[in-house]
């Protein structure tokens, strides 16, 4: 016995001999669905209008995680702006809680603690053009 299949169109539940399983692409994707001759016509007009009026528009591209500033300066070594922030306020100095802080707040903080100085004679404790009373010269230890 033989049996007979009978596509129905998936938008207007019509039945017909020129009813037949369609494919398309969007966005990616590829989407199977059965429709008739007229219906394809419809759906091919429809895709041809959404693709001009995605090629009239712009591309944006998906936010991206924001990176967080680093909490560092190349002038310090082994402490971060959090740390000067910190220590600036403990000696009344005002200072931003976000943001760039002034040279002369990093300036001061480095001559309170020489072991921050990152680059140049400082960094290793030698004198800086033999001057003395400096953040350059090396703190006795208490």
């Amino acid at each position: 016995m033989a049996q007979k299949v009978i596509l129905v169109d998936d938008l207007d539940s019509s039945e017909g001999d020129d009813v037949a399983r369609r494919e398309f692409s969007l966005l990616n994707r590829t989407f199977a669905i059965d429709l008739s001759e007229a219906n394809q016509r419809r759906l091919t007009e429809a895709l041809q209008f959404i693709e001009e009026v995605l090629e009239r528009s712009r591309e944006v591209k998906k936010p991206s995680r924001s990176r967080k500033a680093a909490d560092t300066s190349p002038r310090l070594r082994g402490y971060t702006l959090t740390d000067v922030r910190t220590w600036a306020r403990e000696q009344g100095i005002d200072v931003p809680e976000r943001g760039k802080l002034p040279d002369e707040v990093i300036d001061k903080f480095i001559a309170a603690h020489p072991d921050a100085a990152a680059d140049g004679p400082e960094a290793d404790g030698a004198e800086a053009d033999g001057a003395e009373g400096t953040a350059t010269q090396p703190q006795p230890e208490a």
